[in-house]
């Protein structure tokens, strides 16, 4: 009995709280590297089993049953489907459950709206929380599946935007959204009004996405997930329930700060993302000519082979290419036998390869790549001028010299890694398509440059067989 009285005490709740807190931001801590980043993870599980916890402790809380049985069936769905997902399918993932918070979110005020008679029965700070948190959780969740049904391929991934209407049309939305939420804290309870909030709201998420472009669809999932986190802490204010808080913060805080740094690395401000980026998946056919009309010059596996083994620094570019192939491991196997040979090899890793920030930091450390061979970009900007090969895998985007001499290219101005100033280049493809950007790579037709056109982890074990053979 004196058990049951404790455990029911809002002190220990909120110690429990105070517990949960703790492992969020030491779990956050340890996400800073691969060595620690699943540990990390674990922690900051932890911490949220407690706050579900403490939270299913409320004396009041109604349908304790429908709560828990949500419990299971999220668990149910949600575990499998994280275990068993590729990494190359791990943005879209991300989307998927951002976009999930956003609408539970979305529906939760909803709910409070019905049974507080209109929000009538409440203060009115309750009120303005529910209806912000409406409106950016309503937003966050239709953006979200844009945004995951873009890079699943789903929908087009080039822009789709109806001109010069988009941002008028944006804006009306955005009026009706906000018209509509203001009706409803000046004491308004006709439930059409609510509706007519989420529905303006929804409209406003699609409209957003949908015209930017699959380049800049890493900035935007982190933007989007900043709005759930911060639609999350409203509806934390709205229930005064401390662990949603604290949560839907650090979560609104660090996707804040994460959509920043990316704008940053990608040389784009977060506004003209949201006007609408550039981006698609423009597809051109491999041959022999290339960007400008350059000669593309392929080789062998056993050309690639002779050139390392004989160079006295490697720099690897690993792009998204490397993850849809799955090559990390092979490159890692080539990686061993270069250094056997007194050959140094690094990682050059670019802020914004792959899909997802540290995407290919991921993927080297699961092939137990050691961290210090991965230089981030500054890092290894200045090595190129001295490094014999760097071999890109699947990069594109992030190599193109017309970042930094091309002014109408629209990445003109983003911070690239300088391969092209290697003593010779390595690029592995599977043809001469472009980039998210959907434009040319005159390092493509560099004469530094060699194409070794192909699957990248079958190529790569093609130029393992060779070294062993030298």
């Amino acid at each position: 009995m004196v058990l049951a009285s404790v455990v029911t005490e809002p002190e220990f709740r909120n110690v429990l709280y105070i517990l949960s807190f703790g492992l969020f931001i030491y779990g956050l801590s340890g996400l800073t590297g691969p060595k620690t980043a699943v540990r990390g993870n674990r922690i900051a599980a932890v911490g949220m089993a407690l706050a579900v916890v403490a939270t299913l402790l409320v004396d009041d809380l109604n349908n304790a049953l429908i709560v828990l049985l949500g419990v299971i069936i999220g668990t149910v769905v949600g575990v499998p489907a994280a275990r068993q997902v590729k990494m190359t399918q791990m943005p879209q993932m991300v989307a998927l459950f951002n976009g999930v918070g956003g609408g539970a979110v979305a529906l939760i005020a909803w709910v409070e709206f019905r049974s507080s008679d209109g929000f009538a029965d409440v203060p009115t700070y309750v009120a303005i929380f529910s209806v912000f948190a409406a409106i950016v959780g309503s937003v966050s969740f239709w953006g979200s599946n844009i945004a995951f049904a873009k890079l699943q391929g789903l929908i087009d991934g080039k822009p789709v935007t109806i001109g010069a209407l988009q941002t008028p049309l944006n804006a009306l939305l955005a009026l009706v959204a906000i018209g509509c939420g203001v009706a409803v804290i000046a004491g308004q309870n006709d439930e059409y009004l609510i509706i007519t909030l989420l529905l303006a709201a929804a409209a406003l998420g699609n409209l957003l996405v949908l015209p930017i472009g699959g380049a800049d669809m890493p900035v935007v999932i982190s933007l989007l997930n900043a709005f759930t986190g911060l639609s999350a802490a409203a509806t934390g204010v709205a229930l005064d329930n401390t662990a949603l808080i604290v949560a839907g913060m650090i979560v609104g805080a660090s996707g804040t700060l994460l959509t920043q740094q990316m704008a940053t690395a990608m040389n784009r401000t977060i506004t003209s993302v949201i006007a609408g980026g550039f981006g698609g998946t423009v597809e051109a056919a491999a041959g022999a000519v290339g960007a400008g009309g350059g000669t593309v010059r392929s080789t062998s596996a056993s050309d690639v082979a002779i050139q390392m083994a004989y160079a006295r620094q490697v720099v690897v570019v690993p792009g998204y290419g490397m993850a849809v192939s799955q090559a990390q491991h092979a490159v890692r196997e080539m990686a061993k036998l270069l250094e056997e040979k007194g050959v140094a090899v690094k990682y050059a890793i670019h802020p914004v390869a792959g899909r997802m920030p540290g995407h290919m930091n991921v993927l080297l450390a699961e092939a137990d790549v050691p961290y210090e061979q991965l230089k981030e970009m500054d890092d290894i900007n200045g090595e190129f001028p001295r490094t014999d090969v760097s071999i890109v895998i699947g990069a594109n985007d992030v190599t193109n010299p017309d970042a930094r001499t091309k002014p109408d290219s629209p990445i003109y101005g983003m911070p690239i890694l300088n391969v092209d100033e290697s003593q010779s280049v390595i690029v592995l493809k599977r043809s001469m398509s472009s980039g998210y950007a959907g434009i040319d790579n005159p390092l493509f037709v560099n004469p530094k440059t060699s194409m070794l056109f192909g699957d990248a982890k079958k190529s790569i074990a093609e130029v393992t067989e060779e070294l062993k053979a030298l």
